[in-house]
């Protein structure tokens, strides 16, 4: 089966979704008109020039390029992480959102590579890539999650941490509970999407394959595979953010210390 290929005027019209949708906000009396395009002109712009950079790493394979833009990625999950938590975050817990982010995705990136779909060369940017964009997005979004909940939820219990403290118990006591609601908030969207994935949506990846020619069946195991190499990245980052996070509102006497 061969691709169907869109025209450039097929992707204008697909631009109409667009449109309806601002004719919705205006009609509604919500402003955010201005989002949606700004939203739409950078997807736009990003996904064209991304299209050119990896038709280039594909020609031209090499570990150094394939180095450099996991790099890339690794550094903007993180800074997009800070910017979207909007409470105050300690030097000391943004340092280990970057220490769990690159722990958690490169540890899970290489065991998929490597153990499940043994890559060959290492750097093949065909694979490499795309898979490191997916866990190291979801993963980004478990960590935002993750933050914001831990950070609020300790703060928000000062209180109730500080009276445990002083009855006798340690910090890793004291904050177990919303350390467990933090992990628990990050990694429920990841479980949603996998308990509604083949019945109620058909992932972009899979999607992608079948509309390249590649059987449904391959594009399965690939999708399965992936979507496991997801949660597996997940859990393990923010596993490593919420252990190594919540001891970051505590000093070495055991006292809660909020900036």
């Amino acid at each position: 089966m061969d691709t169907t290929d869109l025209s450039i005027f097929q992707l204008i019209v697909a631009y109409v979704f667009v449109l309806i949708l601002m004719v919705i906000l205006k009609r509604r009396g919500i402003p955010r008109e201005k989002e949606v395009l700004i939203a739409t002109i950078r997807m736009t712009v990003q996904l064209i020039l991304v299209g050119y950079l990896l038709a280039y790493v594909f020609d031209h394979s090499h570990p150094l390029y394939t180095v450099l833009i996991i790099a890339v990625m690794e550094i903007f999950s993180i800074f997009n992480i800070l910017k979207r938590v909007k409470s105050v975050l300690s030097t000391r817990l943004k340092r280990i959102i970057a220490i769990s982010m690159l722990g958690g995705t490169l540890a899970s990136l290489l065991y998929f590579l490597y153990v499940v779909i043994q890559l060959t060369p290492w750097y093949e940017p065909r694979y490499f890539i795309p898979i490191a964009g997916m866990l190291i997005g979801n993963s980004m979004t478990g960590i935002s999650l993750g933050v914001s909940r831990l950070n609020d939820g300790i703060r928000g219990n000062r209180a109730a941490i500080e009276t445990a403290l002083m009855l006798g118990a340690t910090p890793k006591m004291a904050a177990r509970t919303i350390v467990n609601e933090a992990f628990d908030a990050a990694i429920l969207p990841t479980i949603n999407s996998m308990v509604g994935m083949g019945i109620v949506f058909l992932p972009g990846m899979m999607t992608g394959q079948i509309l390249s020619g590649s059987s449904p069946l391959l594009a399965i195991e690939y999708q399965i595979a992936i979507m496991l190499g997801i949660l597996g990245s997940v859990s393990l980052t923010v596993i490593l953010f919420v252990q190594l996070g919540y001891r970051t509102f505590f000093n070495r006497y055991s006292q809660l210390v909020i900036d």
